[in-house]
C-alpha cells in the first residue's frame, strides 16, 4: 500500500481555502495520511510554493512551514496545529519568514501552487532545532522511506493588498 495524504479542506490540485492564507486567519490546514510504510520511526512536512514571486517567472522557492519528528503512529494533524500544538516530540522549523510555525498562502501576484510533502523516515531525526528545509532535508538524506505530496493553489482576493 502507497503513502497517501489528503485533506479534508481541499482537494489535490484544488483551491485552498481563505481561512488557510494571509487574507484569513493564517491557521495550518488538516492534513490527513495513510498507508505508513512499514519500519516508518517519524515523518517529515515540509510546505513551500516554487512559484516564487509570480508563477510566470518564478525565481525562488518559498517555504511556508517545516516540521519533522512528526511521530509514526500519528496519521495526520489538526486544524491549526501549528499553533494549538503539535503532537508530542515533533518540532516545527523555520520558514521564509524567518519564524518557527505555519506561514500560510500570501501570494504578491497570480495563483501559486503550495506543496505539502510529507515523508516517512526509518529513524527519528536529532533534535535540529528551529531548522531549516535544507538543514531538515540534509539530516533526511538515507532515511527516507516513502514520499507523497499534496499540491494546493491560492491566488489572493482583487480587492487585497
Amino acid at each position: 500500500m502507497a503513502l497517501i495524504l489528503t485533506s479534508p479542506a481541499f482537494a489535490n490540485n484544488g483551491v485552498i481555502p481563505r481561512q488557510y492564507s494571509c487574507e484569513g486567519t493564517d491557521i495550518s490546514p488538516p492534513l490527513q495520511w495513510s498507508g505508513v510504510p512499514r519500519g516508518t520511526k517519524s515523518f517529515v512536512l515540509i510546505i513551500d510554493d516554487p512559484d516564487a514571486p509570480d508563477p510566470r517567472a518564478p525565481k525562488m522557492t518559498w517555504v511556508h512551514w517545516v516540521v519533522y519528528n512528526i511521530p509514526a503512529d500519528v496519521h495526520g494533524l489538526a486544524e491549526g496545529a501549528a499553533k494549538s500544538g503539535l503532537p508530542p516530540g515533533a518540532k516545527q522549523g523555520l520558514n521564509d519568514w524567518k519564524r518557527a510555525g505555519y506561514g500560510g498562502p500570501c501570494p504578491p501576484i497570480g495563483r501559486h501552487r503550495y506543496f505539502h510533502k510529507l515523508s516517512a523516515l526509518d529513524a527519528v531525526l536529532p533534535d535540529l532545532g528551529h531548522a531549516t528545509k535544507a538543514q531538515v532535508l540534509d539530516a533526511m538524506k538515507g532515511h527516507v522511506i516513502a514520499d507523497i505530496q499534496l499540491v494546493g493553489t491560492y491566488e489572493k482576493s482583487a480587492n487585497a493588498p
